[in-house]
């Protein structure tokens, strides 16, 4: 079964510091050790919130708003998609990723459908 993990933390630390080297060194090494196993299918962080634009179609008229469609506190920074032999499983890998440690990871079940 495919699960979407959505990746919830604090701001990312600013490039070239102590704090950012650490966080891609942690994620490489969660990276090989999922694709290692055979589960990690793509993974990827996100610009920041500030970057995104949501779309709405009301009446046939598209909106166009600058920034995120949900206003919350932590930022959602990314994804990663994995493919396991269920939800323990999953939660496994979950909890082995950098952003469980100073963040949340919401593990989502994939709706499998047909055709």
């Amino acid at each position: 079964m495919k699960y979407l993990f959505l990746l919830y933390g604090p701001d990312l630390p600013a490039p070239g510091t102590d704090a950012a080297a650490r966080l891609l060194v942690d994620w490489a090494a969660a990276r090989q050790a999922m694709a290692d196993a055979g589960v990690l299918i793509d993974c990827a962080p996100l610009q920041p919130p500030a970057a995104s634009t949501t779309v709405q179609v009301r009446g046939g008229e598209t909106l166009l708003t600058d920034g995120p469609a949900a206003e919350i506190k932590e930022v959602f920074g990314g994804f990663t998609l994995v493919e396991c032999d269920g939800l323990d499983d999953a939660l496994k890998w979950a909890a082995a990723l950098p952003t469980a440690f100073d963040g949340k990871v919401e593990v989502r079940p994939l709706l499998q459908v047909s055709g």
